[in-house]
Order: C-alpha cells, then sequence, then structure tokens
C-alpha cells in the first residue's frame, strides 16, 4: 500500500476545488432569479486564500530542502579539506625520507656521475685496499682487505638501523589506518544520524499538511453546508411568498370581470384576460416543447463535461503516480551511487 504525498494531496484537492467552483458558478450563470452582473468577488477570495496556503507549503518545503543541503556541502568540505591534510602530511613525509635516506650521494652508481671525482681522485697507488689495483698486479685478492672487521660491522649496524627505521615506519602506517578507521566510522554515524534526523523532519512535515488539509477540507465542509441551508430556506421563503401571491391575486382567481374594458365591451384589458383562441394554445405548448427539449440538450452537455472532468482526474492521478515512482528511482539511484563513492573514499584511505 503506497502512502499519499503532500503533492498528490494538493493536487487532489486543487482539482476538487477547481470543480467545485465551477458547478458553483453554473449554477450561478444558469440561475436567472440569483444572477449577478460583475466579478465573483467571493471565488477571487478563495482563490487567492488557496493560493496563499500552496505558497506557504512550497515554501516551508523549499526551506527544509535547502537546510539539508547547506548541511551536506558543509559535511562535503570538512571531509575535502582533512583529505587534503592527509595528502600534504604524506607527501612531506616521502619528501623528508627521500632527504633524509634516499640522497644522491648513498647511491651505489654515484661515483659515474660525481662532478667532483677529479678532484676526489686518488694517486695511482695509496694502500693495498685500492680499488684501482688491477688484477694482474696482484696487489690485492678476495677477503684480504685490512678494513675488513669495520666494514661488516658498519653494515650490520646499518642494516640494524634499516631494521628499525621500517618497524618504526610500519608503526606510524598502522597508526594513520586507525585514524583514518576511526575517522571513517564517526563520519558514516553522523551520515546516519543526519539522514534520520531528515526523516524526522519529513514526516513531521507530512504530518502537519495532512492535519492542514483536513482542517481546510473540513471548514470547506461546513461552509457549504451553512451556504446550501442558507439558500434552500431563502428559496422556501420565496416560494411560499410566490405561492401566497399567486393564490390571493387575480391571475388564479379566473375572475373575467378582472378583463373587462372601461372604453366597451368588445374592448378587453390585455394583461386581465382569460380567454384564448386555440393556435395561441398550440403556440404555447411548441414553445414549451423547445424549452423541454433545450433543458435536456443542457442536461446531456452537464454530464459530458463531468465526465470529462472525471477523466481527466484519473489521468492526472495517472501522471503523478508515474512521476512518483520516477522519483523514487532516481532516489535509490542517487543512494547507491552515494555508498559506490564512500566504498572508493574507504578503500583509497585504506590503502593510504
Amino acid at each position: 500500500m503506497e502512502l499519499a504525498q503532500p503533492r498528490d494531496l494538493g493536487q487532489d484537492l486543487a482539482l476538487g476545488k477547481r470543480r467545485h467552483n465551477e458547478l458553483c458558478r453554473q449554477k450561478r450563470v444558469f440561475n436567472a432569479r440569483n444572477r449577478i452582473v460583475g466579478g465573483d468577488t467571493e471565488a477571487w477570495d478563495i482563490q487567492v486564500r488557496d493560493q496563499k496556503i500552496k505558497e506557504a507549503t512550497e515554501k516551508a518545503r523549499h526551506e527544509t530542502f535547502a537546510a539539508e543541503m547547506r548541511h551536506n556541502d558543509k559535511i562535503t568540505c570538512i571531509l575535502e579539506g582533512r583529505e587534503r591534510r592527509d595528502k600534504r602530511s604524506l607527501c612531506k613525509a616521502i619528501n623528508d625520507f627521500q632527504q633524509s635516506f634516499q640522497r644522491p650521494e648513498t647511491r651505489r652508481e654515484f661515483d659515474l656521475s660525481d662532478p667532483l671525482a677529479l678532484k676526489k681522485d686518488l694517486p695511482a697507488r695509496q694502500s693495498d685496499n685500492d680499488i684501482r689495483n688491477t688484477i694482474s698486479g696482484m696487489q690485492k685478492f678476495m677477503g684480504e682487505d685490512l678494513n675488513f672487521r669495520e666494514r661488516k660491522k658498519f653494515q650490520e649496524e646499518q642494516n640494524r638501523e634499516w631494521s628499525l627505521q621500517q618497524q618504526r615506519e610500519w608503526e606510524d602506517a598502522r597508526a594513520h589506518q586507525r585514524c583514518a578507521e576511526d575517522l571513517y566510522l564517526k563520519t558514516r554515524l553522523q551520515f546516519d544520524e543526519t539522514a534520520k534526523h531528515l526523516q524526522n523532519l519529513e514526516s513531521a512535515t507530512r504530518k502537519a499538511v495532512c492535519v492542514a488539509v483536513k482542517e481546510f477540507n473540513k471548514s470547506q465542509a461546513t461552509e457549504s453546508l451553512e451556504r446550501k441551508i442558507q439558500e434552500k430556506k431563502q428559496e422556501q421563503e420565496d416560494n411560499v411568498a410566490e405561492i401566497s401571491n399567486l393564490l390571493h391575486g387575480d391571475l388564479l382567481s379566473e375572475n373575467p370581470q378582472q378583463a373587462a374594458s372601461s372604453f366597451g365591451p368588445h374592448r378587453v384589458v390585455p394583461d386581465r384576460w382569460k380567454g384564448m383562441t386555440q393556435e395561441q394554445l398550440e403556440q404555447i405548448r411548441l414553445v414549451q416543447k423547445q424549452q423541454i427539449q433545450e433543458k435536456l440538450r443542457l442536461q446531456e452537455e452537464e454530464r459530458q463535461r463531468d465526465m470529462d472532468w472525471d477523466r481527466r482526474r484519473v489521468q492526472m492521478a495517472r501522471a503523478a503516480l508515474l512521476l512518483e515512482r520516477q522519483q523514487r528511482r532516481q532516489q535509490r539511484d542517487l543512494r547507491r551511487a552515494l555508498d559506490c563513492n564512500n566504498l572508493s573514499l574507504a578503500k583509497e584511505q585504506r590503502l593510504q
């Protein structure tokens, strides 16, 4: 079972009001007794009040969405700033490591491209451990260098320092990873709290709109009922007065003396004359038949208009349902894309 959205309730309410106003206008236009000349101020006041209610509802909805967007933008800016700071710290650490442990002087092939090689060059022969001594000279053999113990000790000390440095770097990386995981967990919890808060706000807004619509419909029904009772009462009073006047007047008393004229017996007063010829009676019956046919035609046209309004209302309701389904699919796709983006950011942070 699908819940009714505020937009659907507003559209149904607008269609009902439009149809009710059209029926009231037709009654006023086709009623010769109550017809007026000029504009319908009451209908205009109702339209203005309906427009104000609609504008207030739309304004509250837009303000809610704007607050949500501002909050999300603020969170995004904070996360981007933290990411930039982490990248800057990582680049600085890499540069410091290169400056400290990867200098050009510590390379194995640095002697091939040393710009000060000529200044550092040694004489033709300095000692037995001179690297320029050839094999044919037989000046030094494998393992017989004089600095063997110092070189081995230095290499062991260097290996130990490298091992300790790797351990410290590994521990720092573990600490950074734990901090990143804690930050991601806190951010995810904050997002969940924000989504829950926004959902509660939406539910409260929807309930407030439903209550307002219900109260408005109730007031409209009460005003319509009171207006109908007053119109019916006034019509009954008018009918009673008309019947009383007709019963006590000369029109229904059939008094033949009221048609006598003072100009002679062969003259009659036209507005008091009761006698009519057969042709005049036939003419009156023909006019009555035409009036009956015209009334039937108007009733058929009204029935066709009602059917057209019903068909349009069904089409608009169907279009609104399709639009709501499309919006739900878009929201689901957007949520899925946001989850994928968060997952990729988490993976990048873990790799760093």
